[in-house]
């Protein structure tokens, strides 16, 4: 059985994946590193938005920025964030696909 503090952080991290615009951009970036203005295009938010929740997902470790010059290009910081996404979205297309 897990530690408390593991417990706690586990639910530290489902807070910040309980917001559907960041479990978009999570989504967006599985699938390769992009700047904040590719991920504004990419997810139709404004780009104030989307530096908002890349904030918040930074803070959790689940994205890291590098910079290159004026460009930040954000990527997914550990796959395992990526699959607890893509999991859960597959989960609920089959939840909603059976009972149809």
């Amino acid at each position: 059985m897990s530690d408390p503090a593991s417990r706690t952080s586990a639910a530290r991290l489902f807070r910040a994946l309980g917001s559907e615009a960041r479990l978009r951009l999570i989504e967006t970036l599985a699938g390769e590193p992009l700047t904040v203005s590719a991920l504004t295009t990419a997810t139709g938010m404004s780009q104030p938005l989307v530096s908002q929740h890349l904030a918040t997902l930074r803070e959790i470790g689940a994205v890291t920025v590098t910079r290159h010059g004026r460009e930040a290009i954000y990527e997914i910081a550990d796959a395992h964030i990526a699959h607890i996404v893509t999991d859960a979205l597959q989960h609920v297309d089959e939840e909603r696909t059976d009972r149809v």
